[in-house]
């Protein structure tokens, strides 16, 4: 709260915040894209809260929340007694909770207030471009009220929320990994062909090979480190059905039929694919409930102590960085970048109008971002809105390592859900992958150029 507070007052001192996008930028940058700038800002935000929360959840900053009024006195609810508990083990976990509750409904708010917003003459697209200090102080405003929402059954009924963010989300990430390696392949190809130089080649096959050596590497130390001669079978079994998975993908996208339909797919968007699927598995396994099938299991109870000697739970551990780093990634892809297939705009609604009007890219000498949305919005508001919003339940998902209090509400600990919840949506991407493979020859009317 008090990072929040601090950059307010940095922010209040810029009185161009109060303005449109353009104004924001005046002499700051080169010319942009009016919705270029509005989504990187709206981006901002998200990562704003996302920093909070990492504070809030750091065990130095973690046992200081307790000074906050009545928001260690109420967790006694949620913990199910009334007497002889120290709530401080769990405040960052509310925290970060409440953080992704506030992140969420504001933009779950703009979600509904640019309903059918076609281009920069509906009113609302103001709304949309401009006003950002009194947006910055609306979701201080909803943080705030966030920390005052009553324990009750708040953090289960939002952990549920959470998953089924989070699966979305995982879904979207793929959909943008899959584009980004189609991209990143064509690019190499076409510099190839152009330029009459091997050495494109050689790099497409190395990056290529790196992405399976990764991938080979992460499943052996998976096999080693979440499973065991005997038992762990739910451990053994899930790692041998996504490695299968990805190994027949792998041979589909090198098929006669599916090269003749689709000449740049190929074994890199296999390989980087087969790459985030072993990281979801990773990801799903150091979820398991079992703590001799899993040495990354962090349980803590109601008095901060801890089973089996582990050390305080804390997000940063390895699955969770590398989907930090990941979220990053894929949050400001949506952000900046258009992509290259029809299809993927058309899904991510992410598609740069080719109507709208530059206007006044350069006045007085100044750089100035303009506004190419007169003639129509260069991506849905909406449906940006929501890809945002399910990036915070993502976020405050990976933080808390999915995990939640448990039956007896007196212990923190990893559910099974979130174990089921990764391992279906990285089946979910893996399918999603197979269909742009074999799409052309099932659909050979449609044009998938």
């Amino acid at each position: 709260m008090g990072a929040c507070l601090g950059v307010c007052s940095l922010l209040s001192c810029v009185s161009c915040l109060c303005g449109s996008a353009p104004c924001l930028l005046c002499g700051c940058c080169p010319s942009a894209k009016n919705s270029t700038i509005s989504r990187l800002l709206f981006t901002f935000f998200l990562f704003l809260g996302t920093l909070v929360s990492i504070i809030m959840i750091i065990p130095g900053v973690e046992k200081e929340l307790h000074k906050l009024p009545g928001f260690c006195e109420g967790s006694v609810s949620v913990l199910g007694v009334q007497t002889h508990v120290d709530c401080s083990s769990f405040l960052g976990h509310k925290a970060v909770y409440r953080m992704g509750f506030a992140m969420a409904a504001f933009f779950f708010l703009f979600a509904v207030l640019m309903l059918c917003v076609r281009s920069s003459r509906d009113p609302r697209a103001a709304v949309q471009n401009g006003f950002w200090f009194f947006k910055f102080l609306a979701l201080v405003g909803i943080t705030v009220g966030a920390f005052y929402i009553p324990d009750g059954a708040f953090t289960s009924v939002w952990f549920y929320f959470g998953v089924v963010g989070s699966f979305l989300f995982i879904l979207i990430q793929l959909i943008l990994l899959i584009d980004f390696a189609h991209s990143w392949s064509q690019l190499w190809l076409r510099n190839a062909s152009e330029s009459q130089a091997k050495g494109w080649y050689a790099a497409l096959c190395l990056v290529t090979f790196a992405f399976y050596a990764a991938s080979i590497a992460v499943i052996v130390l998976l096999y080693i480190y979440y499973t065991k001669p005997e038992g762990c079978t739910e451990g053994k079994v899930l790692i041998s059905i996504n490695l299968i998975l990805c190994l027949v993908l792998s041979a589909v996208s090198i098929l006669p039929k599916i090269q003749d339909a689709q000449p740049h797919s190929g074994l890199l968007q296999a390989s980087l694919i087969t790459l985030y699927t072993v990281y979801v598995t990773w990801s799903a396994l150091a979820n398991v409930p079992t703590q001799s099938c899993n040495p990354t299991l962090l349980v803590r109870n109601s008095t901060s102590s801890v089973t089996a000697t582990q050390p305080l739970t804390t997000w940063w551990d390895a699955p969770s960085i590398v989907g930090l780093i990941i979220f990053i990634f894929c949050t400001l892809f949506i952000s900046i970048r258009s992509s290259d297939h029809p299809q993927v705009n058309t899904l991510l609604r992410t598609e740069e109008s080719a109507g709208g009007t530059a206007m006044a890219a350069e006045e007085g000498g100044l750089r100035r971002a303009y506004d190419n949305e007169q003639d129509a919005v260069a991506y849905n508001y909406t449906f940006f809105h929501l890809c945002l919003l399910l990036a915070a339940l993502y976020i405050m998902m990976t933080l808390t390592n999915w995990y939640r209090p448990d039956d007896s509400l007196q212990v923190l600990s990893s559910p099974w859900t979130a174990v089921w919840v990764k391992i279906c949506s990285s089946w979910a991407g893996l399918l999603l992958y197979l269909w742009t493979l074999v799409a052309p020859l099932l659909l050979p009317d449609r044009d998938f150029s």
